[in-house]
């Protein structure tokens, strides 16, 4: 009697090495920005931006009329290699574009954002940047994975590998006869 494989042999290594990188979530930069507001205060964090002779970038806040990068009021990026940001206090009510724009000139994004008059959650003291991030906004503005989270994906990756090995190593035994 003879068999048949239904997948060739390289490609269950590969769907086992795929399952958990598919799973894993984001790892590389993260482009775009994340901005959100509390009261008069707009704040902005991107992960897009690399260390340029010392500088991240800058941020701009346009108001309504200004049309250009250069005329929105500017505040330099602080932050680290994972998470860069920077903020506005005392922000009149009304309707701003925040824009981003890396050390190297390459725009990291821009966002509309609505500031309202009074604020939706109680005020807290002004910092120019935010110690964790914002925890909101767009897929993979933050990156605060615990330890839990990356044990689960060291071990997700390890069994791939094992059983990508496994798999490889097996051979068929063509003197066994049924």
């Amino acid at each position: 009697m003879r068999y048949s494989r239904l997948l060739p042999r390289s490609a269950a290594p590969l769907a086992a090495l795929a399952l958990p990188l598919a799973l894993a979530g984001p790892s590389g930069a993260a482009s775009g920005i994340s901005v959100s507001t509390s009261g008069a205060n707009v704040s902005v964090v991107t992960g897009a931006c690399a260390q340029n002779n010392g500088s991240w970038g800058t941020a701009s806040l346009l108001g309504a009329q200004q049309t250009s990068f250069a005329q929105g009021r500017q505040v330099a990026l602080s932050g680290t290699t994972v998470s860069q940001s920077a903020a506005w206090a005392a922000v009149a009510p009304g309707t701003y574009t925040v824009m981003v724009r890396c050390s190297n000139g390459v725009s990291a994004g821009s966002q509309v954002v609505n500031v309202s008059a009074t604020p939706t959650t109680p005020a807290r003291a002004a910092t120019p940047t935010p110690s964790r991030g914002v925890a909101g906004g767009l897929g993979g503005a933050t990156r605060d994975y615990g330890t839990l989270t990356l044990g689960v994906g060291a071990a997700l990756v390890g069994s791939a590998v094992i059983a990508g090995a496994w798999f490889l190593r097996r051979r068929p035994r063509s003197y066994r006869r049924y």
